[in-house]
């Protein structure tokens, strides 16, 4: 590499949301992260029926059984399936979500120790979901002798969609343990002539400097060198290559550099049209949405994103803080949330139906509103039109907008070489695009890479090069804590197990060895895809060595087999690896389906060459994990 583009590095300065030993900002503690985490017992058969948890739309082929139920559960259950007024839909099907509820118990002693009964009674288990559980569920009390008019739901396509079964919930139904309504965190103090002429705004391609990832550095604009779509048409996910310029990211210090298997954070702001529609919702003037103010907040970390819990000044305008800083289609509903939406409704009967939502009595209704189909601020505001509260009260209460991380899939430490001379520094990344069915009928993407795909597209389409164009993606440099990142060597034999776009990391992986020595008999790569004809990633983009060393699986064409199968056909290469002085195994790829059949896979070869019962292989490949040569990075 030119010595200009080389990086001079120091020791990396400490803060409250890093450390030199760890250089990844921590996650805000008041933001939980939640995952579906089914267990499979082996002491309880499989049973059909109803279960506490509510799965997802996944097929019984690939959802791990659930433990059987006792009869005092099963009552608990058929309870839930009789209760009109929170009553969980059973029947219609579920759809994909990310995070739900998390089973934690096999039997009644179980249930038990969690909710602290010391009786024979069983109580219905808390989910993890809506920081409460439906151990919280109560009936409705309706008394036979006063009449009362049963709610009318709003007529209204938004809210047809949410499912919502609500029974005989009537107007002066009595509810309880209802939350309390959010305090207001967030204030707008107008600007006077002067400070605002003397001001100026960030551009609406940039977000606002007081956006800090990594504090005390800013997000970096990366331009777009160019973009690519790497699936081709009729592939079941589009999936697009970034070449980003960072030849003038800023030097931070301290052992940090874009490395093998590193990763770059993305600050994507929320869609144009989306915020453009929250607005017109919410009723903010058109004059204002624009308009220099001063915000005030009186705790926590937002706006910025891992800054210090503290009372906040800043100017900046309306328009700004919802385009970047707070999320409004990837958080479930939240029980403060909708009581704020309550407080505001002037529609008595959307009064009611979210009030009961904030409450003991709409517990299950609740749930199954988290972990059903995504929904989006916006779909909740057209759901219940007479809701219309404050701009300033409503941030008050949604999540921060988070960025989203992407790994590396080159050799950061090449540069790019044009006719014979170092031009620039370029990293890459794979994105592939995330769609679901929004309540309209239309697909809706995920927030950033919806946003990388409108990017990718506005380069392929201008006609003109990059760099006239000059389209920036704001990121940072981090998760040098990655296993991957942490775990590469330079020698030592390695298998690469991906699918999709998880097997991006490991072509960066291919390219530094391929400096150091052939990479035949020294990396194996087993490439997880479904039709070679339609989205194999960096097909010929692997180095001279690529028919050598990868192999790859379609599970929808040629013989229909999937990695996992590849795995355990490939018994003896795996446990040669495993086995060898500095012999790494790196899974990469959805947790889903692929991560937990490899896992399994990898653990039927060492019961296989290893002469070991379940038991044992498992605890084969946990030590090697604790050792560092097994590494896995899934979501």
């Amino acid at each position: 590499m030119d010595d200009n583009l080389s990086h001079t590095q120091h020791e990396l300065p400490e803060s409250s949301t890093s450390h030199p030993s760890n250089p990844i900002p921590e996650e805000p503690s008041s933001i939980p992260e939640f995952e579906i985490s089914p267990i499979a017992s082996e002491k309880s058969p499989s049973t059909a029926s109803h279960s506490p948890v509510f799965p997802d739309s996944r097929s019984d082929s690939d959802y791990p059984s659930t433990p059987g139920t006792d009869a005092q559960v099963a009552e608990a259950i058929k309870k839930l399936e009789l209760e009109p007024t929170a009553a969980i839909d059973f029947t219609r099907p579920r759809h994909k979500r990310g995070a739900s509820t998390t089973l934690i118990v096999e039997d009644e002693e179980d249930v038990r120790n969690i909710t602290g009964e010391a009786s024979s009674g069983v109580k219905l288990i808390e989910k993890v979901c809506c920081n409460g559980g439906c151990c919280n569920l109560e009936d409705l009390e309706v008394d036979p002798f006063i009449s009362s008019a049963h709610v009318v739901p709003p007529e209204n396509d938004a809210f047809r969609s949410l499912h919502l079964k609500l029974g005989n919930l009537s107007l002066d139904g009595q509810l309880t343990k209802v939350v309390d309504v959010p305090p207001p965190t967030v204030s707008f103090v107008p600007l006077d002539s002067a400070q605002a002429s003397a001001t100026t705004a960030s551009a609406s391609t940039i977000p606002p400097p007081f956006v800090t990832p990594h504090p005390p550095y800013e997000v970096f604009s990366a331009r777009i060198h160019s973009a690519r779509e790497l699936t081709n048409p009729g592939a079941e996910k589009r999936t697009y290559h970034f070449d980003l310029d960072v030849t003038d990211y800023p030097d931070e210090g301290g052992n940090v550099d874009f490395v093998v298997g590193g990763a770059i954070g993305v600050c994507a702001p929320n869609p144009p049209e989306m915020v453009d529609e929250l607005f017109y919702l919410l009723g903010v003037d058109v004059s204002v949405q624009d308009e220099l103010v001063t915000l005030k907040t009186t705790e926590g970390r937002w706006p910025t994103i891992w800054g210090d819990e503290q009372s906040r000044e800043l100017t900046t305008t309306r328009r700004e803080l919802v385009t970047w800083c707070s999320d409004l289609q990837s958080v479930p509903p939240t029980k403060p949330l909708l009581r704020l939406l309550a407080e505001h409704a002037t529609d008595e009967n959307e009064r009611k139906i979210l009030m009961c939502l904030s409450s003991a009595q709409g517990q299950a209704a609740f749930c199954d509103l988290r972990t059903g189909r995504h929904i989006t601020v916006n779909q909740l505001l057209n759901a219940f039109p007479s809701s219309k509260p404050p701009l300033e009260h409503l941030l008050s209460t949604l999540q921060q907008l988070m960025p989203r991380f992407y790994s590396l899939s080159n050799d950061p430490h090449d540069s790019h070489v044009e006719d014979g001379q170092v031009k620039c520094r370029l990293i890459e990344v794979a994105v592939s695009v995330h769609e679901t069915l929004d309540w309209r009928g239309v697909m809706r993407t995920g927030v950033a890479s919806g946003y990388l795909e409108r990017l990718a597209k506005q380069v392929q389409n201008a006609g003109t090069t990059p760099e006239g164009l000059n389209v920036t993606v704001p990121i940072f440099r981090g998760l040098m804590a990655n296993p991957l990142a942490r775990e590469f060597v330079s020698d030592g034999p390695m298998l690469l197990i991906g699918a999709g776009v998880g097997i991006s990391p490991f072509r960066g992986f291919v390219q530094r060895r391929l400096k150091h020595a052939n990479c035949a008999n020294k990396v194996w790569v087993l490439q997880g895809i479904r039709d070679s004809n339609l989205d194999e990633l960096y097909n010929g983009e692997w180095g001279s060595d690529e028919e050598q060393v990868k192999t790859v699986v379609q599970s929808r064409s040629g013989q229909g087999k999937y990695v996992q199968e590849e795995v355990r056909n490939q018994a003896d290469l795996v446990w040669f690896i495993i086995n060898s002085l500095d012999g790494r195994v790196f899974v990469c790829g959805s947790s889903r389906g692929m991560g937990e059949g490899v896992e399994s896979a990898l653990v039927d070869v060492a019961r296989e060459k290893g002469r070991l019962n379940q038991e044992q292989a498992e605890a084969f490949w946990l030590q090697k994990k604790d050792g560092g040569q097994y590494i896995t990075e899934t979501w």
